[in-house]
């Protein structure tokens, strides 16, 4: 079902991608993990802005704090044409994109799904985050090829408690 996984951080300031083909999301966090650039940074006398309170500091409010998106390119013929989808990607805290990057319509029915948050939980938590509802969909996918119902999961909670 899946075509790409990819990790992405810190857009506004420095692009740092970690992707593959296939639907390994773990191994693509792992690679992710081990690239960080920041002692390379630091080696320069340099740093990323951070705040206790904040997180790391960006010109956009959408990537303040840790600026992590997790997503995965995949196929979805039957869900995307039930009424329930995007109900199932809100409660899932999901986003869809068209496959292009940052502000392309889905078409067809290939989508980029992402984290929607990106505030209130941790790297592993936005990660685990898309490979659970990932496979939700993918779950949700296989049951109505096969001419059976699916469910609205229930909302997962946009922060923690």
């Amino acid at each position: 079902q899946t075509n790409s996984c990819f990790i992405y951080c810190c857009e506004d300031h420095t692009r740092i991608i970690s992707m593959e083909k296939g639907g390994n999301m773990k191994r693509v966090f792992e690679r992710f993990c081990r690239g960080s650039v920041e002692h390379l940074i630091q080696e320069r006398g340099w740093e990323f802005m951070w705040n206790e309170r904040l997180g790391y500091v960006s010109p956009a409010p959408l990537t303040l704090a840790l600026g992590l998106r997790a997503g995965v390119h995949i196929r979805l013929p039957f869900l995307s044409k039930d009424p329930r989808f995007k109900k199932i990607l809100d409660n899932l805290r999901l986003q869809r994109r068209g496959t292009g990057g940052v502000d392309t319509a889905a078409t067809g029915d290939t989508f980029d799904i992402s984290n929607l948050d990106r505030l209130g939980k941790s790297e592993v938590e936005l990660v685990q985050l898309v490979i659970d509802g990932v496979n939700y969909l993918i779950e949700c996918e296989k049951r109505l090829e096969r001419g059976q119902d699916i469910k609205i999961p229930s909302p997962i909670p946009q922060f923690r408690k």
